[in-house]
């Protein structure tokens, strides 16, 4: 059996030899010649799957290490008889270590006030149901939009859009890109949208570029509709707008998922479904592989300092999210980047263990995605 991985597939070639031959090529340089003789196709979100791509190949199956596929014309390879598969919320805890960075990052060096301020969540899949939990963990009231999730579960836990961008003092979607109706989600964020919205609120799109019109948020900004910018997905990539780029506080390329746990959760989920698919049993364990954690364990002084002041401690000694910071001289090097990204582990690494026996606090870690230390455990959690 031979398998074509994408380059950005983290630990691809070591996953895949256990089931034959590998070879390992830059994602956006793969094409139809490579394809001739192989199997199985392993990639991340820069190689497109297209008819073009598989035309006259031997490819009985593809799998994309990422949680969405919008890169895959998964009705042509089902037409074809080609098995394939995503990894769904594989990388959903990377995106909310993100968020909970971004807002910290907000807090500490905007002085953008976060307790009892309302965040809107458009979009509570399963990185969208995590961001509303590490938002408790930082004092914001919660306000939800899903409407595929309202339709099918009944709408008292969500609002609706309108009332969402009403409302709310930060507005982060979490959306697939969805073209067809009832509920697209291409451009959503257009000038209707930002129209919508409180004055002086905070937009962030971690999601997918093309859920936002680009020119709607500079009119926006320049309109003091939006005060600040959390952009770490862009349209298009990897030539991002210069003009986009200067008017975000935050700006990142295309990493909010890239923890090390998020990349490699994808790369086992597409192994095992891969193996289900050729019927061999999956025999890779990637543990022997991984590097140690950084920080596992941060002692903390908490005398004296707010609940946020903490977090936004205990966030930067693992994260540091202002290093992502693009530039423009980036831009031509986003691909790079992306690819070269260093390594970051997830919060739920570190076990954190805090001078007081402050309950409210010591929740508040928890709901940040950090594991507490037994000693200092919650009496009620």
């Amino acid at each position: 059996m031979k398998t074509v991985v994408a380059e950005t597939v983290l630990l691809g070639r070591e996953a895949f030899e256990t089931l034959g031959e590998v070879v390992v090529i830059p994602d956006r340089q793969i094409g139809p010649e490579h394809l001739k003789d192989a199997d199985a196709l392993i990639i991340r979100s820069k190689t497109k799957v297209t008819p073009e791509l598989l035309t006259g190949s031997a490819i009985r199956f593809v799998g994309t290490a990422t949680a969405g596929f919008e890169h895959i014309d998964f009705q042509t390879l089902e037409k074809s008889g080609i098995g394939w598969s995503a990894a769904p919320g594989c990388n959903a805890d990377s995106v909310a270590d993100y968020m909970t960075a971004a807002l910290l990052s907000l807090y500490k060096f905007q002085g953008l006030e976060l307790e009892g301020k309302t965040i809107g969540i458009v979009g509570v899949g399963q990185v969208g149901s995590r961001v509303a939990k590490r938002a408790e963990a930082l004092g914001l009231r919660i306000l939800l939009n899903d409407p595929p999730r309202a339709a099918k579960e009944g709408g008292a836990d969500f609002q609706s859009l309108e009332k969402v961008l009403a409302d709310s003092d930060i507005v982060t979607l979490h959306v697939p890109l969805v073209q067809e109706k009832p509920w697209p989600t291409l451009k959503m964020a257009d000038c209707r949208f930002f129209e919508q919205m409180k004055r002086g609120a905070v937009f962030i799109n971690a999601a997918r570029g093309k859920v936002l019109d680009s020119d709607a948020l500079l009119h926006a900004k320049t309109n003091g509709i939006v005060s600040h910018a959390v952009l770490d997905v862009w349209d298009p990539e990897p030539a991002i707008r210069a003009d986009v780029l200067s008017i975000a506080t935050i700006r990142t390329p295309h990493i909010a998922g890239h923890s090390l746990e998020g990349k490699l959760n994808g790369t086992v989920q597409v192994y095992q479904e891969a193996c289900h698919f050729f019927e061999t049993a999956p025999i890779w364990d990637p543990a022997p592989l991984l590097p140690a954690v950084a920080v596992p364990e941060l002692q903390m002084d908490s005398r004296g300092k707010s609940n946020l002041d903490v977090l936004a401690e205990a966030i930067a000694a693992v994260y540091d999210i202002d290093a992502d910071q693009l530039t423009e001289e980036d831009i031509e090097r986003f691909d790079k980047l992306r690819a070269n990204y260093g390594v970051r582990r997830e919060f739920k690494n570190t076990t954190i263990l805090i001078s007081e026996k402050r309950p409210d606090l010591l929740r508040r870690i928890e709901k940040a995605g950090f594991t507490l230390s037994a000693s200092c455990a919650p009496d009620n959690r």
